[in-house]
């Protein structure tokens, strides 16, 4: 018995539902097939973003701001509908069929947009360079053909990044020494794996959009992702499921409205005398933040309803310590989640008004032209230089003097947000360069004397910015939230990339709006040779700083009070 319950996973079974034996189940094995369905979702997600900006403009012949709106709301959306899709995971699914089903979702999407990209119907015929009459936009139809390719994209984007990384960590057990160490590596390797995914995006897929045709470049992405989803199933025998605890949303909603009922009583002098009916190793330990919620656990008569011959406490009356302590730790997670979004409002730039940018500049190497949209190539190399040196250099480094496995989340977050300062500061000074340019040039003037190289600083900095931040982001929020929330962790880590697409909606709407002036111009010009995106990048830098002194307050409130009941209490896995 002995020697079984050694070989097994206590909370984890295989796909027949008994206990996971270590030998035949989990690893680095299953790890990789679910990688590869993320990195086709990359493929698939990123080759369609990066590029999208030039095709609103180019072939839809949408203005510059709203092609870049369209393309912010998109990503946006495509991060909010983590939360939901985590939700259905930890509540109905759990991860395995989560995966399955939006993985097949998004292959539908990326199907439609194939199609709707070739049909001639479903796009406004070509400018004549001949005639000096505006170029006729797209109309109410195609562009509702467009949008439903979309957002069914968005759709299996959402469920598939709130459970691929929990999926992939359930395959270690944290209780092992030896696999545990193999998952301080797992984050990592995870986004290392998915830039891979990007920079094929950005580089084969951009360049078959632009010389081959869009159609083929998605249904690249299509049959990608088909394979992919055949690949993720031929490991079913292999994985290591976890059970799922119930709706975390309807937890944290008992705890809530129990403590809501009684806060008119007063609390016990000590917290001994709280409900807890969990068993001993698996109890958080009580602390004393938020101590109204204590409120939930303290025991009146009127709190058990029978059920048959039995008695049971009703959970929408009273909640265990345990309970209220894992809504205590979501709840320590809003401050930092709250200070990072900044961040991904930066890295919308790169996607929408730095490849604008590259379409105004000479980006000729010999006879070959690159496409505006690969030079996020540069971008994701930075990515992947960066997560190869922390890695293998870094993290060997400080395990060897401070016997520490690299730096902690916290502080890659505050890395993070400090690249991306400085990359909206190199930003705005190209773009003076590049604007000093455009207005010597004469009128009329296409393709400005001025190298595309000159953006490679902004993409560098952002990009090793993003290799710290997404990394620090998915560990704080995966290792500080309750073993049963974990996917919806994730998912509320993801909704800070929605949150900072959409805020750069909202800026460049605001910041369009208001210096605009009589001419409809402005800092946003719908030609940006004739407006003042240095100004905007600016103004991105210094609420980008005033949210990195935000963050430290945070990281200062926040780490001395979680971590220390989480090493003293029943660990990750138990709680």
């Amino acid at each position: 018995m002995d020697r079984k319950a050694s070989w097994s996973v206590a909370d984890a079974v295989d796909y027949k539902g008994l206990p996971a034996d270590k030998s035949k189940t989990g690893g680095w094995v299953p790890a990789a097939l679910i990688l590869v369905i993320e990195i086709c979702e990359r493929l698939a997600t990123m080759g369609i973003a990066v590029n999208l900006v030039t095709y609103l403009g180019g072939t839809m012949h949408l203005p510059s701001a709203e092609s870049a709106n369209i393309v912010t709301d998109f990503m946006g959306t495509s991060f909010l509908l983590c939360l939901f899709g985590g939700f259905l995971a930890d509540s109905f699914l759990g991860r395995y069929l989560t995966i399955a089903i939006f993985a097949m979702i998004q292959a539908l999407g990326t199907c439609m947009l194939s199609i709707s990209t070739k049909l001639p119907q479903l796009r406004p015929p070509p400018c004549d360079s001949t005639v000096t009459v505006q170029c006729q936009r797209a109309n109410g139809f195609q562009m509702g053909a467009l949008y439903l390719s979309l957002y069914l994209i968005a759709v299996g984007t959402g469920g598939l990044k709130s459970s691929v990384s929990g999926f992939g960590t359930d395959q270690f057990d944290e209780k092992d020494e030896k696999e545990r160490s193999q998952m301080a590596y797992f984050f990592n390797r995870f986004f290392f794996f998915i830039s891979t995914g990007t920079l094929l995006a950005c580089t084969v897929l951009v360049y078959i959009q632009d010389e081959v045709g869009r159609s083929w470049a998605y249904g690249v992405c299509c049959i990608s992702m088909v394979l992919a989803l055949l690949v993720f199933l031929s490991g079913t025998r292999r994985y290591r499921y976890k059970k799922s605890s119930g709706s975390p949303i309807v937890h944290i909603l008992q705890v809530i409205v129990a403590a809501t009922r009684k806060r008119k009583l007063m609390l016990p002098s000590s917290a001994v005398f709280l409900y807890d009916d969990c068993p001993e190793a698996s109890r958080i330990r009580h602390t004393d933040q938020f101590r109204f919620l204590d409120k939930a656990a303290i025991v009146a008569e009127d709190d058990h309803e029978v059920k048959g011959e039995i008695k049971q406490p009703n959970p929408w009356k009273m909640c265990s310590v345990t309970r209220i302590e894992e809504v205590k730790m979501m709840i320590r997670l809003l401050p930092i989640w709250a200070t990072t979004f900044m961040f991904w409002t930066i890295y919308a730039q790169m996607i929408t008004f730095s490849v604008e940018q590259a379409t105004t500049m000479e980006r000729s190497i010999g006879s070959f032209q690159i496409p505006a949209g690969s030079l996020t190539a540069f971008f994701v190399a930075a990515i992947l230089i960066t997560c190869a040196v922390y890695d293998r250099v870094i993290m060997p480094l400080m395990k060897k003097w401070k016997g520490k496995q690299g730096f902690t989340s916290l502080q890659r977050i505050g890395i993070g947000l400090s690249f991306s300062i400085m990359g909206m500061v190199a930003a705005a000074l190209a773009e003076v360069k590049r604007l000093s340019v455009a207005r010597e040039a004469p009128s009329g003037t296409t393709t400005l004397p001025i190298s595309v190289f000159t953006l490679i600083p902004q993409f560098l900095f952002v990009g090793a910015g993003e290799a710290f931040i997404y990394t620090g982001q998915l560990d704080f929020f995966i290792t500080r939230s309750p073993k049963g929330m974990k996917t919806m962790s994730t998912g509320l880590f993801l909704t800070t990339l929605s949150l900072g697409f959409f805020l750069s909606s909202f800026l460049v709407s605001f910041v369009k709006g208001v210096t605009g002036g009589k001419g409809g111009q402005g800092w946003l010009a719908d030609n940006i040779n004739y407006g003042r995106l240095d100004c905007f990048y600016g103004l991105l830098a210094g609420l980008s700083t005033m949210n990195l002194g935000a963050f430290l307050v945070c990281a200062g409130w926040t780490k001395p009070r979680v971590e220390s009941p989480e090493k003293d209490s029943c660990g990750e896995d138990k709680c």
